[in-house]
């Protein structure tokens, strides 16, 4: 029953056109990961700490996003639009999630060179 409810939910998949990327939301994605890797890089060598330097990146682009999409809110003949707020969101989460996986990892790989050679 399961694969076919799958296959079904996945046949259905084709016929929505309303799932395309702007080229407005692929800027914000692109300026969320920019925030979210310069937030990082600049808190992760000030505090050598990856969890919060995780978390204030990704709340950095966060807030970017939302304060963006409130100053465009306030003009004329403009919306608040989530969509561009969750790109920006998600470009901080893509950014912060690879940046977090690559830190740290000299250190453990030195320390084995160094035992291998000695």
């Amino acid at each position: 029953m399961k694969p076919l409810m799958i296959l079904l939910a996945l046949s259905f998949t084709g016929l929505c056109k309303a799932q395309t990327i702007s080229s407005d939301d692929t800027l914000h994605f692109g300026a969320g990961a920019l925030i979210s890797a310069t937030t990082y890089t600049l808190v992760y060598t000030t505090t050598k700490n990856k969890k919060k330097a995780f978390w204030y990146s990704l709340g950095a682009a966060t807030l970017a996003g939302l304060a963006k999409e409130v100053y465009d809110s306030g003009k004329d003949n403009n919306r608040f639009d989530t969509g561009e707020w969750g790109a920006t969101a998600l470009g901080g989460l893509t950014a912060s999630v690879t940046i977090n996986l690559f830190v740290g990892k000299n250190k453990k790989r030195k320390n084995k060179t160094a035992q291998i050679l000695y």
